[in-house]
């Protein structure tokens, strides 16, 4: 499924996504093509975006386009450990929840201070290895930030 901003997924299509957009490795360089890739479609768009990429607990990229705000930042983290913590986009754990007919906030029983179900963080899964990092945007309604970091690892992974 190509990325639609437009376009709720289903939570079928959402685990599609993360069993299809699995990379062979990822380097500091792959991190760098990746973030500029995001970069340019923010650009383009004139997104209000912060791009954060981290691999096993370090920051190998961060950029912060035209209108975006410490805010950003602070969702940025938010979202990357409930990557961290579930192994799973944040927009498919959020809808797990909703699709339970609850949310994260009322039954994760973790604080919404540290960790955000929202849309815009997903994992870097490396072939038999497994999730190793994350990438991560914050700027735009939560579905339009997951839409776009699936567009970017779309777009890296057909290169």
């Amino acid at each position: 499924m190509t990325a639609n901003p437009e376009t709720t997924p289903t939570l079928e299509e959402l685990q599609a996504q993360e069993r299809r957009l699995v990379f062979d490795r990822f380097s500091h360089e792959d991190a760098w093509v990746l973030g500029s890739l995001l970069v340019e479609l923010a650009r383009e768009r004139q997104a209000p975006v912060a791009i954060d990429i981290h691999r096993a607990g370090q920051q190998l990229f961060h950029a912060a386009l035209p209108g975006s705000t410490p805010d950003n930042d602070a969702w940025i983290a938010r979202k990357r450990r409930v990557v961290e913590r579930y192994g799973s986009a944040s927009y498919l754990v959020g809808a797990r929840f909703r699709a339970k007919g609850t949310t994260f906030e009322d039954s994760s029983r973790l604080d919404p201070d540290t960790y955000a179900a929202h849309g815009g963080s997903f994992p870097i899964t490396v072939e038999g290895v497994g999730v190793i990092g994350a990438v991560t945007v914050s700027g735009l309604p939560q579905l339009q930030d997951h839409w776009l970091v699936v567009e970017a690892l779309e777009a890296f992974l057909d290169r």
